[in-house]
Order: structure tokens, then sequence, then C-alpha cells
């Protein structure tokens, strides 16, 4: 009976969660409960469905972006650029269905569709000098950022 202990909550305590309640070295079976409750989790609502994977770095004066989109032809590939926000869309086509002579297929891994992936970058991107690369599967953006406008003080009469 040693491992129970009687949780009182206040809500008025400014330790109730603090970095203890957090810690992965828990012994106790509620704390490690509580502690898998509030860790994120990643649920895969399609499991056979295309994941756009992306890395997005910033290098003085632009920002560079990785996006893997395998079994994707160049063709298929749309690149928008709005101000600050960036929409990439992707579809891989499935040419035909080979038919086994020996056999059924059993399982199929192989995906199909149309993926759409978009985010915000911190500062405007100058659409005229962005360039975009696919090799062997990784789509390359290199977005210049736009240069910021001095403010300008106004005299009043």
């Amino acid at each position: 009976m040693n491992s129970l202990r009687l949780f009182e909550p206040n809500i008025f305590e400014p330790r109730l969660f603090d970095s203890r309640f957090f810690d992965p070295t828990l012994s106790d079976t509620f704390d490690t409960m509580m502690r898998r409750l509030l860790t994120p989790m990643r649920i895969d609502f399609d499991a056979g469905a295309m994941d756009m994977r992306l890395d997005v770095t910033e290098v003085e004066g632009f920002y560079k972006v990785r996006a893997d989109l395998p079994g994707v032809k160049k063709e298929d590939i749309n690149v928008r650029i709005d101000g600050n926000t960036v929409q990439i869309d992707a579809e891989a086509k499935q040419e035909k269905e080979v038919q086994e002579s020996e056999g059924k297929i059993l399982r199929s891994e192989r995906w199909h569709g149309s993926i759409s992936r978009s985010f915000t970058l911190s500062q405007e991107v100058d659409e005229s000098r962005a360039s975009a690369k696919f090799t062997d599967g990784v789509l390359t953006l290199e977005l210049p950022k736009k240069a910021i406008a001095a403010s300008k003080r106004l005299a009043i009469e």
C-alpha cells in the first residue's frame, strides 16, 4: 500500500502543475497515467495516406523549405505564395493496377491521391526571386525575404 497516495488538489496552489508533474522518471502509476494522457499524440486517420514532411530553415535573407514528396512527379506539384503564406499541393497518380496471374493481392500499401500543406512564415516572400527544385522526391524551395519598407514619418501641419 506504499504506492497509494491521497491526491487533494488545491486549485489556488500555483505548484499544482510544476515540473515534477511532467517528470519522465515518475514511478507512481497515477502520475504515469496522467503524464501519458497529457502527452501530445499523433493520430493517423488514414494509415495509407501520404504524409508531407517539411523542414523550414531561415538563412540570412531567405527561407529554405525542403518537402518530402515520394512517388510524386514534378508536373503534379503546385506551389503558391501569397505574402508570407506558402501552400504546396501535390498529387500522386496510380498508373494502373497490375493483376497477379498466380494469385490475388493480399495487401496493397501504395497510395494515390492528393495532399496539400500550407504554412505561414514570419516575413513576406519576394515571389519574383523565389525558386523551386525537385530532385529524388524532395522539393526544395528558396524563398527570399521581401525587403521591409522603412517607416515614413509624417510632418504635422
